[in-house]
Order: C-alpha cells, then structure tokens, then sequence
C-alpha cells in the first residue's frame, strides 16, 4: 500500500510540510531519548519514553512527505509505524520490530503488563537508530525542512 492509498481511504491527510513543526518534533524526539536513558526512572517510563521518540520520528517521516496522520481514526500510532519504509525507507524487519515494541507499549498501556528488561533495552536501541536515521534523512532527503 502507497502513502496516496491510505491517503485515499483517510488514513492519512495532506500536509504542507512545516520545517518548524519538524523542529519542535525533533527536538521533542531527542528530550525524550534522554529521559528514556535516564536510569531513576521507571522500565515503564522509560519504555514510553523511547516509544515516544519511534511515534514522532514516523510522524516526522509522513510530515516531511506531505502527510499527516488521521488521529481521529482507530490505529494511527500503527500507521505512522507501518508506513516508515514508504516514508523514510526503514528496512520492512525494523519496522516489523518496530511495530512489536507498539503492541508491547499497547499491553503496559491497557492491561498493565510490565515492561521486561529485554523490551526496554530493544526499545531504547531502536528509539536511538531511528532518531539518527531520521536526521541523516532529513538531512539528504528534505534539507529545506532543517534550520
């Protein structure tokens, strides 16, 4: 499935990209990798922390193309997550992994499930790589979109 398709069945909106709005989402992004990292915190925190920095960096991918999640329909954190091989060229098994890491956050989140040690350090590895991968194709790919 293209960007234009899940654009067609309003899943995803048009967007004129904002290089401001980037800014805020970037910076947002790397506040929140740093308090992912920050050990006084919970598993859990820092587990949503990381998945914090995945859901904006994908949000950031679809902005900097034109596009804008449709937040009022069910599953948009699993769109932004789907679509990073479309829209930054994630490898399809990161964005599998990737997606992983959201029905783990999904379980903390709704039932309470704990976050393991293994899910927390995966989360926070893939929170980095994606972050950087995000900024070195901004960097290539949308340099108008950075100050």
């Amino acid at each position: 499935m293209t960007l234009e398709n899940l654009l067609a069945i309003s899943r995803l909106q048009a967007l004129n990209p904002d290089k401001h709005a980037i800014a805020k989402l970037l910076a947002a992004a790397t506040r929140n990798l740093m308090d992912a990292q920050l050990p006084a915190l919970s598993a859990n925190n820092r587990f949503d922390a990381g998945y914090k920095v995945i859901l904006q960096c994908a949000v950031i991918g679809l902005q900097a193309n034109g596009y804008r999640l449709s937040t009022s329909q069910p599953g948009h954190h699993q769109t932004a997550i789907q679509t990073l091989p479309k829209s930054m060229g994630i490898s399809q098994d990161v964005a599998i992994l990737l997606d992983a890491l959201r029905k783990r956050r999904n379980l903390n989140d709704y039932d309470g499930d704990p976050i393991p040690d293994g899910a927390l350090a995966s989360c926070l590895k893939e929170a980095e790589l994606l972050l950087a991968h995000t900024r070195r194709w901004l960097q290539t790919q949308h340099p108008e979109l950075l100050d």
